[in-house]
């Protein structure tokens, strides 16, 4: 045991120290000690659910600029061999646009059609944007994950599927045991298209549900039953798909303490590996399908804490881990045990296991993350076409991050995928002495540390199990631009 003892004096970072003794675990009978979960206090929640970011990016897309354009990224993209900046392979978004319904909770960009041929002139301009990609991109081409989100991805047919992959597969090299995941809607899917998805390499899946209540269904206008959703499931893990997610709502119009416990035991019993549990936040003035809610039907301030409170209580009851702000994971889950090691990132697409994968990002809409830079790419489907046509990548806006930036971005992902930072860490990699460049944020910080939400010492700052609901908010304190414009109506509450 002496020369494991000495790598792990060796060990700075917590969650390395965890990773460490994980893979000795897994050879040897040891105890892992596990960090308390996270503590849902109702009356503390309400005193700091201000609205903020999701953090998805650090600057958050608000903050993209016109100037930065086509030029300026495909500069960036050429440069991903250049000094290290390739990282160790690629992850990749496919933003499938359409929905044959909608939903009247959606915030997603989508275009709603009945016109299943519409999708052929799309997948025509995917193909066109990989391959000006493909001419320009440095560094390594290996596809290390891909997500395929939307609107709906399952609004394809089979064969849509597979112009797809070949496509990606003429300009990228797909990885044999990369993370491959698409979101599918239930009532769009039947188990043969799971099948075909799973032979094209496919092997994580996220189902939408929200709510099995038929009163909440008919207000949001999105029908689906039990049955169909578990057939999906059981499909998927019929067809050797690794993990398996669902998506639920709460706060939406007619909800009640009731009828969400029976949706929770019915998403229970289906037993996915991941729960996604989104807040509801009603911005009609923002999203046109929105309108279409009764607001009288919303559940109030008090009632929505109770929602959560019930959702929590019963997931964690089940066994689930409490990654963070929305997401729960079965605890051999990827996302847990990525957290544990230490190798969990948030990106566009949520939480993600990968942390040294440049991100790309393909459709309408779509938002890469190369280097040290953010681009966005057109939202409708008429400019995202007419930039294709032209013989340019379809960047609407983006930005390149300065030094304050990057560091910034490092704080607030460690402490949104760790609920703790390493002081030392921060000043190593940035060359700043920690205590005098945040100096403010550390004053604005100590009214949350007597709170008993985080502890600050001279080598971590440690968000505590009461204050990893409102991670957010914690980490609204390092975002300079929330400090200096002080522009936080056009976000969500953060609960």
């Amino acid at each position: 045991m002496s020369g494991i003892r000495h790598c792990l004096t060796h060990v700075k970072p917590r969650a390395a120290l965890h990773g460490m003794l994980a893979h000795l675990a897994s050879n040897c009978t040891i105890a892992l000690s596990v960090s308390p979960p996270a503590v849902f206090e109702p009356e503390l929640i309400r005193r700091y659910d201000v609205s903020g970011p999701r953090y998805t990016s650090y600057p958050t897309a608000d903050r993209f600029v016109e100037a930065y354009g086509p030029d300026s990224h495909e500069q960036w993209l050429s440069r991903r061999g250049i000094g290290g900046t390739s990282g160790s392979g690629l992850s990749v978004y496919l933003h499938i646009p359409f929905c044959d319904t909608v939903c009247y909770y959606c915030a997603c960009n989508k275009v709603v059609t009945k016109d299943h041929s519409r999708s052929a002139k799309y997948l025509r301009h995917l193909a066109l944007e990989m391959e000006h990609v493909d001419q320009v991109i440095g560094g390594s081409r290996e596809i290390l994950q891909l997500h395929m989100g939307g609107g709906t991805p399952t609004f394809l047919a089979a064969e849509e599927f597979d112009f797809i992959i070949e496509a990606l597969g003429r300009h990228f090299r797909l990885r044999e045991d990369g993370e491959y995941s698409i979101e599918v809607d239930p009532r769009r899917i039947g188990a043969p298209l799971v099948a075909h998805l799973a032979r094209l390499g496919f092997n994580r899946m996220s189902v939408g549900v929200q709510d099995f209540d038929p009163q909440v269904q008919k207000a949001v206008n999105r029908i689906q039953g039990v049955a169909e959703t578990r057939t999906i499931i059981e499909s998927a893990r019929t067809n050797g798909f690794r993990s398996v997610s669902v998506d639920l709502i709460y706060g939406l119009p007619r909800q009640n303490a009731d009828s969400f416990r029976r949706t929770l035991d019915t998403v229970l019993d289906l037993g996915p590996d991941r729960i996604a549990l989104y807040n509801y936040a009603h911005l009609p003035q923002q999203f046109g399908p929105q309108r279409r809610i009764n607001t009288a039907d919303l559940p109030s301030p008090t009632a929505k804490l109770d929602l959560l409170s019930i959702a929590v209580e019963r997931m964690t009851a089940a066994g689930y881990v409490y990654i963070g702000m929305d997401h729960f994971a079965r605890p051999d889950d990827d996302l847990a045990v990525a957290q544990r090691r230490g190798k969990l990132q948030r990106n566009f697409q949520g939480y993600s296991t990968h942390a040294d994968c440049d991100l790309v990002g393909f459709g309408v809409s779509a938002i890469s993350q190369v280097g040290p830079v953010y681009a966005q790419n057109h939202r409708t489907l008429d400019a995202y076409y007419a930039a294709l046509e032209q013989g340019m990548l379809p960047i609407m806006r983006g930005i390149e991050l300065s030094a304050d930036d990057i560091l910034r971005r490092a704080v607030i992902q460690g402490l949104m995928c760790h609920f703790e930072l390493s002081i030392e860490a921060i000043e190593t990699a940035h060359l700043i002495d920690f205590r005098n460049y945040f100096r403010a944020e550390l004053q604005e910080l100590e009214p949350l540390r007597q709170a008993g939400l985080l502890e600050i010492d001279t080598e971590w700052i440690s968000i505590l199990p009461r204050g990893r609901p409102l991670v957010r908010a914690i980490g609204m304190v390092f975002d300079r631009y929330l400090r200096e414009h002080q522009q936080r109506a056009r976000y969500s509450k953060i609960i």
